[in-house]
């Protein structure tokens, strides 16, 4: 038997009202509505399930301590989105899971003609990265942060940042040329 919400389909404001009251129904629905998407989200920062579930729901409870802090100029999905990004940054900063590597030897990649991802899994593509080339990637195709935002949040310099986001570009470029193949001679 399925429980029905009584607060089903509530508009932001009222639903933010209610989350400040602390109605738990309320927590309930927002969890429930918006954590397949912030566990995705946890997931390509921490590149593992079970970190990301463990940073999704440390989110959860900061994201209901602090909805007072929310303001009604951007959507709640993306206040709770950037909430759950800085609880996983905070995360592998703690655990020093991740070493950003020297910036020698930077030179931009050309564009490669785009390819053929059909078949290909973007997490499984983004697991496949190193840490710190992930994060880089994540936080500036994903996020749409500046370099010069990312060098800030990750405490590294604006050039590391630019030479990580090259390095995952050249290294997701051949994955997919890799799998691919692998993929074309399966057909053959």
């Amino acid at each position: 038997m399925k429980i029905i919400s009584i607060h089903k389909n509530r508009k932001t404001e009222e639903m933010v009202r209610l989350l400040i009251k602390g109605d738990r129904l309320a927590q309930k629905e927002v969890f429930e509505r918006y954590s397949p998407k912030m566990l995705s989200v946890c997931r390509t920062y921490t590149g593992d399930l079970h970190n990301a579930e463990d940073c999704m729901i440390r989110a959860f409870v900061k994201v209901f301590k602090s909805i007072s802090s929310y303001s009604s100029i951007g959507s709640l999905e993306g206040w709770i989105r950037r909430i759950m990004v800085n609880e996983c940054l905070d995360f592998l900063r703690a655990n020093k899971n991740f070493v950003f590597l020297d910036e020698i030897d930077f030179v931009e990649e050309p564009e490669d003609e785009q390819q053929d991802l059909s078949g290909i899994d973007a997490g499984e593509l983004l697991d496949s990265l190193p840490e710190n080339y992930r994060m880089v990637f994540n936080l500036f195709v994903l996020e749409d942060y500046s370099h010069k935002e990312i060098s800030k949040i990750l405490n590294i310099d604006e050039m590391t940042s630019r030479t990580q986001l090259s390095r995952a570009k050249k290294r997701l470029r051949e994955i997919i040329v890799e799998r691919k193949q692998i993929r074309d001679e399966n057909r053959a």
